[in-house]
């Protein structure tokens, strides 16, 4: 059935919908399947995310016809693919009954519920969204981020810099003291460590006898070195009431240190619900998203789902402190230097997307969290393509793969941080800093592919 009468407008001007703002837009990457047409499967595809179906029914009526979602824009790609635009109005999204805020569980089942499988949708992939004023002041958006950090390490408010974390090594197989150790030496040199997105409550490891060697280990690193650290404990689990157990636990258990504890969670795999129930629950820790999983849809290979840019801006309407955002083509993960266009997004007052300008209006930025393949000889150049060291890196293997261990790790991120900031040759400022001269010996074949000839000034 065609439903372009009723589901396209392409008189619609995007100018004057973000002027109403009335709607939320959305961009896609869409092609329909062979034999259909590319107008007609638009359509169905907006009937499917809002109000029709794929016959006519009796019971539309005005009202409902006022709410459809709109496609108000579709051109050809290069690729051979197409952009399809889609306007959705404010009205369609759920709001909660105890305070009316929305929810990005709503937003999701919308935007690519029942249109990801189709019969005439070859894919459709969100790959941008707008959120008009009216509707992003119903969003939580964070109640933390890094400043929060800089100021418990005792930062500057204002470009305080990188935060030196890492995440244990291995991620699994380490029972509780093994485990607390790893944390204390690595708090020896750094500053945040991270639960890796499997650890957990594990019967080799239980959370009840891990967290308090990890107090200890904490405690033991502040009186050592004289500064503040951080862990970073995953409460994630299927039961809304075991991650309250979990967080209770915790903060009871860090006692007077309940503030150097953040709270991660595997926003992806747990979904928008363990997110807001971390993020309105301990809304005084910081909000640590990592986006395990997320490849199955964000990734390019992926045509269907959402993108790693849309993946992050949702974070921070959820209310994330801070998200993974991969590394920009400077660690093993998927990526190029063009992504730092994430970290603006969330970071920024206003950023600029594949399809749209985002202005957030006063809601707290979330912070990036750099981590997969980085260590010392990969930073300068990532602070450079990003153009700021303002986020959380945490470094595994970068830490506990340096020749000289973990404690050495720690300084030369730091290291690799101060050279960058400074403006220094980074060969040059290794040759006077023996961490970062090591870490070129600890990683020669990233070395080899970002600082050709260094050998020659450092191995001498």
């Amino acid at each position: 059935m065609d439903q372009s009468n009723r589901y396209v407008n392409l008189d619609l001007q995007e100018e004057q919908l973000i002027a109403d703002g009335r709607h939320v837009l959305c961009a896609y990457h869409f092609n329909p399947k062979t034999g259909y047409e590319p107008l007609a499967t638009a359509a169905h595809f907006a009937a499917e995310s809002s109000t029709g179906t794929n016959v006519e029914v009796c019971t539309t009526d005005d009202f409902t016809r006022s709410v459809d979602a709109l496609v108000y824009h579709l051109s050809p790609l290069p690729e051979g693919d197409w952009l399809m635009k889609i306007a959705f109005p404010n009205e369609l999204f759920d709001r909660n009954i105890i305070d009316g805020r929305a929810m990005i569980v709503s937003f999701l089942t919308l935007t690519i519920g029942n249109n990801q499988g189709m019969g005439d949708v070859e894919y459709g992939k969100m790959q941008d969204f707008w959120v008009p004023p009216a509707l992003l002041a119903l969003f939580d958006g964070p109640a933390m981020n890094i400043v929060d950090l800089w100021r418990l390490l005792g930062r500057p408010l204002v470009d305080g810099g990188l935060v030196v974390g890492t995440i244990i090594k291995p991620k699994l197989g380490l029972r509780p003291q093994p485990f607390a150790d790893a944390c204390y030496q690595f708090w020896l040199g750094g500053e945040f460590i991270k639960n890796d997105e499997p650890q957990g409550n594990q019967v080799f490891a239980p959370l009840k006898e891990t967290i308090p060697l990890v107090a200890d280990a904490l405690r033991r690193a502040q009186d050592s070195t004289g500064k503040p650290k951080i862990f970073s404990a995953n409460i994630t689990a299927d039961d809304p009431f075991e991650m309250i157990a979990r967080g209770e636990y915790i903060l009871e258990t860090f006692g007077e240190n309940a503030n150097r504890v953040a709270f991660r969670v595997d926003g992806y795999v747990g979904g928008p619900t363990a997110v807001t129930l971390a993020r309105r629950y301990f809304p005084r820790q910081f909000l640590h998203y990592h986006r395990a999983g997320h490849g199955a849809v964000t990734s390019p290979q992926s045509k269907r789902g959402y993108s790693g840019f849309v993946h992050c801006k949702m974070s921070r309407l959820q209310g994330a402190s801070g998200m993974h955002t991969g590394t920009m083509g400077y660690g093993k993960m998927e990526g190029e230097a063009s992504d730092r266009a994430i970290a603006y997004m969330m970071e920024r007052e206003v950023a600029d997307g594949p399809y749209f300008r985002q202005e957030w209006r006063g809601m707290k930025g979330n912070t990036p969290i750099i981590s997969g393949g980085m260590n010392a000889v990969r930073l300068p150049g990532f602070f450079k393509n990003l153009g700021h060291a303002n986020v959380i890196n945490t470094c595994g293997g970068g830490s506990f793969g340096h020749l000289d261990g973990p404690v050495a790790g720690a300084t030369s991120l730091f290291q690799a941080h101060e050279a960058w900031k400074s403006g220094s040759d980074v060969l040059e400022y290794a040759s006077a800093h023996r961490e970062l001269a090591r870490a070129f010996e600890s990683f020669p074949a990233d070395a080899d592919s970002f600082y050709p000839g260094w050998r020659q000034r450092l191995c001498r």
